[in-house]
């Protein structure tokens, strides 16, 4: 089984940086996807980024514009997401999710990944 621990969330005024972590472990293979989503107050879950193990490649949502670096320590089994110039409208539930095989595709869809870990809140002020 698959297990997630979410964890970096925090308050950060706008402009500011911070790091997520989403540690990872219960694969059975070395090919898998972890991704991130984020859901704010009364708005539908979004993709913000994914990682594939198998060759490194990535994705991030269309918001994203530059301001988010996705990154992995396959020895540590950890992902992270690092977020600078962060905005009020950031503000959410980040949630990280994996899924094996790897399903990293440029539309980063939540019904793709099976495994989700607890989300962690991000509030940005401004």
């Amino acid at each position: 089984e698959v297990q997630l621990q979410a964890s970096g969330g925090g308050l950060v005024q706008a402009g500011g940086s911070l790091r997520l972590s989403c540690a990872a472990s219960g694969f059975t293979s070395d090919d898998y996807a972890i991704a991130w989503f984020r859901q704010a107050p009364g708005k539908e879950r979004e993709g913000v980024s994914c990682i594939s193990s198998s060759d490194g490649s990535t994705f991030y949502g269309y918001f994203v514009k530059g301001r988010f670096t996705i990154s992995s320590d396959n020895a540590e089994n950890t992902v992270y997401l690092q977020m600078h110039n962060l905005k009020p409208e950031d503000t959410a539930v980040y949630y990280c999710a994996a899924e094996d095989p790897s399903i990293c595709l440029p539309s980063i869809v939540d019904v793709d990944f099976r495994s989700w870990g607890q989300g962690t809140l991000v509030t940005v002020s401004s």
